[in-house]
């Protein structure tokens, strides 16, 4: 390989571990009584049911009804209630896993849909630490 790529390709991964190492997962919203209907499927509806619903569904998750969010994704559970901090969505929608592949909404999407905003994310973790109900 080429050095100027070779540095190239270092730089990027570096730039990657420091952005996936300084993410920090906002705290739960102090908002108490939150639920799917009143509160967080507004937030999936514009940030993930383009992908996750209909008849094929991206990791057979359906994010358009409680019952599919609960659950989850072909390869299990993605909600943990009562444990936000331990739950695959937040780690997903917070960009805390080292893999970028699963941070969603994907950084680049087709749709242009932003990732979810500290509030969005801190109000989904009170609805998963408060049961996911």
């Amino acid at each position: 390989m080429n050095p100027i790529k070779l540095a190239l390709a270092a730089l990027a991964a570096a730039f990657t571990f420091v952005l996936t190492a300084s993410a920090e997962l906002p705290p739960a919203s102090t908002q108490t009584g939150v639920t799917y209907t009143n509160d967080t499927k507004a937030i999936f509806d514009v940030a993930c049911v383009k992908c996750h619903s209909g008849n094929k569904p991206k990791a057979r998750l359906h994010m358009d009804t409680l019952e599919g969010v609960l659950k989850g994704t072909k390869e299990g559970p993605i909600v943990t209630p009562g444990d936000s901090a331990g739950s695959y969505l937040i780690k997903c929608v917070a960009h805390l896993n080292s893999d970028q592949d699963t941070w969603m909404p994907p950084l680049k999407n087709k749709a242009g849909i932003k990732p979810l905003t500290p509030e969005q994310i801190s109000l989904i973790r009170a609805w998963i630490d408060q049961g996911a109900k």
